[in-house]
């Protein structure tokens, strides 16, 4: 078997092989850094710099989103608090007006019962009033008849009832 080149060139080179092959990758290397790593270098920069402004894009939009997140949680406790206090109130005021209405209802019945005695009491009097008239007729009527028997047939009798009718009139 015949090799076109010795193997152990390549672990011990040979000095004008070493120095070409440095050259020719220092030429390749200043290429690329000239023409090559600048372009790389300024667009992965600018990638970098488009990620730092996109992160701090997105920690500003999370801190508005906390700060929306806790103006709503405050607007709801707000609401929330405005809510029992009209609740507490309507209560308050319904209790008010309960017990307004109440006193009324209580006033009124006791105006009512006074004004039903005092119309039970004048008809007291005035059925009083009329047992005593009544009374005074049914005397007066048994006093007449009293008297007519006793002075039935008298003269004096005669002016007894004269006078009275007289007096009477």
């Amino acid at each position: 078997m015949i090799l076109l080149f010795d193997p152990m060139s390549l672990i011990l080179p040979e000095i004008g092989y070493a120095f070409w092959t440095l050259l020719a990758f220092a030429i390749f290397w200043f290429i690329l850094g000239k023409f090559a790593f600048k372009p790389i270098v300024s667009s992965i920069e600018a990638r970098n710099g488009k990620i730092e402004a996109e992160l701090l894009s997105a920690q500003k939009a999370r801190l508005e989103f906390e700060n929306l997140k806790a103006d709503k949680e405050n607007m709801e406790k707000e609401a929330r608090e405005e809510r029992m206090n009209m609740l507490a109130e309507a209560k308050h005021e319904a209790e008010a007006f309960r017990t307004n209405e109440m006193q009324k209802a209580r006033e009124d019945a006791a105006k009512m019962l006074e004004l039903a005695k005092a119309e039970i009491e004048t008809q007291k009097n005035a059925a009083l009033n009329e047992v005593k008239k009544e009374v005074a007729n049914l005397s007066i009527s048994i006093a007449e008849k009293l008297v007519k028997e006793k002075l039935q047939a008298n003269e004096a009798q005669d002016n007894l009832i004269k006078s009275m009718i007289a007096s009477s009139n």
